[in-house]
């Protein structure tokens, strides 16, 4: 699967900013097909509260 030229600035930003990267890509089976989303990520908010989970898809638009 190809990345977008921004997937990396998008990783290294997210890191940045407290999230861990779990899934690069991420995948979500489905009965017939498969879901590809670029990035999984989760982020502790807190020790008594539950964690936080994004689901990622780069795109650029850099062609005609």
């Amino acid at each position: 699967m190809a990345k977008d030229i921004f997937h990396d600035i998008v990783k290294q930003a997210l890191q940045a900013e407290g999230w861990t990267i779990t899934h690069d890509p991420l995948t979500i089976p489905l009965s017939k097909r498969n879901i590809f989303i670029d990035l999984g990520a989760e982020k502790l908010i807190g020790a008594e509260r539950n964690q936080q989970q994004i689901a990622i898809e780069v795109k650029s638009f850099v062609g005609l």
